[in-house]
């Protein structure tokens, strides 16, 4: 499986045929975001299975939402659940929205314009959401101004660039976070190779989580954190 660090050559095949699948569904996509990769899977799953946890029809918050692939999948397997998506870039939120269109899912998803969930808070949901999942970027500017410069060629910094280490949208969403979630909510994050430590001592900071756990890829490597609210 290839991840967001990782360059990957069907990336330039997707832009070219328009559409790229995800957890079963076929996903528009177009320059100015991310195509989602294979490896992102293993936090869809997981974004579905705690979902499914929280009832018949939750509530779930896609955030940094790119193509909206995370929030359609919940959307699509889950389906009572309720999910509004946000992100930044006109460019995520446009194709995003197409994506909801495309699927058939406008009943049941939202997309939002706006800084994290900055959007969102407009809407005074605190307290009530099930769950939020994040595939946030996550590789240090340092690295995509030498050894992963090649990503940029075809997709815009803004997919990857992830501050000085790398965790800085990680570190802004498990501060934001709570304030959302009910008691017992979970909040769900695709993260880089290697960054597990960085992540655990992120969560224990916080100290408003229990519970965190991390998911492997199928070479054993750490790539999702789960974490319930206290």
């Amino acid at each position: 499986m290839s991840s967001a660090d990782e360059v990957q050559p069907d990336v330039v095949a997707a832009f070219k045929g328009g559409t790229y699948r995800f957890m079963g569904l076929e996903l528009l996509v177009q320059p100015g975001a991310l195509v989602p990769r294979a490896e992102t899977e293993i936090l869809g799953r997981e974004a579905v299975a705690a979902a499914e946890a929280h009832g018949s029809t939750p509530f779930v918050i896609d955030c940094c939402c790119g193509s909206g692939n995370l929030g359609l999948a919940v959307a699509a397997k889950v389906p009572g659940a309720k999910v509004w998506a946000t992100d930044l870039t006109d460019g995520c939120v446009t194709l995003a929205r197409k994506n909801v269109q495309h699927l058939k899912l406008a009943d049941r998803m939202r997309v939002f314009q706006g800084d994290l969930f900055a959007s969102i808070k407009a809407e005074n949901v605190d307290g009530t959401v099930d769950v939020i999942v994040c595939n946030p970027p996550y590789i240090s500017t340092g690295k995509l101004e030498s050894d992963r410069k090649t990503l940029l060629d075809h997709e815009p910094r803004e997919a990857f660039d992830g501050g000085p280490y790398g965790l800085s949208i990680h570190q802004k969403v498990i501060r934001e976070a709570p304030a959302l979630l009910k008691t017992g909510g979970h909040l769900l994050f695709e993260f880089g190779l290697g960054q597990e430590r960085q992540m655990k001592a992120l969560f224990d900071r916080a100290k408003a989580f229990r519970d965190l756990r991390f998911v492997n890829n199928a070479s054993g490597a750490p790539r999702v954190a789960v974490a319930i609210k206290q």
